[in-house]
């Protein structure tokens, strides 16, 4: 089992808790809007775990806009994309590239959402540090890859720290 571990919209705070949870995963996927930190917010996750990141718009014409707008990898024969501003799935759907991609991960809203529309998984795992919407918590994600190729998203909240076993 692959253990990704999704996170977004940290604006240059990145919550103990989060490398706490981090701890084992596999890979960490940033959906953009990292934000100036020192130490680096990436340089802090790469020590936990292989990071893809992706600019978001608060990181466009600074240091952190080294990082593409959106990208795709492949884990265990699954396609997942990644980019900062994504869409309700409806709307998103018709915009994904070819081959689609089996999970699509945005950020921006600061909304959190897992959702299947049409055969994709699509996650925003909201904020990590300035949460919006119903849960009003900062919140993060994991995507457990199977090695059969089976997948499961479950949001959690950074609250949670303290009760979840994390990656390994």
């Amino acid at each position: 089992m692959q253990r990704i571990c999704i996170i977004s919209d940290t604006h240059g705070k990145l919550d103990p808790r989060v490398e706490q949870l981090f701890m084992g995963a596999s890979r960490i996927l940033h959906a953009g809007d990292i934000g100036r930190a020192q130490p680096p917010i990436i340089d802090r996750l790469s020590a936990i775990a292989p990071v893809t990141a992706v600019t978001g718009n608060v990181d466009w014409n600074t240091a952190l806009d080294i990082y593409p707008i959106n990208t795709t990898i492949e884990v265990q024969g699954i396609r997942i994309m990644l980019q900062h501003i994504g869409d309700i799935p409806k709307r998103w759907q018709r915009q994904l590239p070819q081959p689609t991609p089996q999970i699509a991960i945005c950020g921006h809203s600061h909304i959190a959402l897992i959702e299947e529309y049409q055969g994709v998984l699509f996650i925003n795992p909201g904020s990590a540090s300035q949460p919006r919407g119903q849960l009003g918590e900062p919140t993060v994600v994991f995507l457990d890859i199977q090695d059969n190729g089976e997948f499961k998203a479950e949001l959690i909240p950074l609250k949670m720290a303290e009760f979840i076993k994390h990656a390994d």
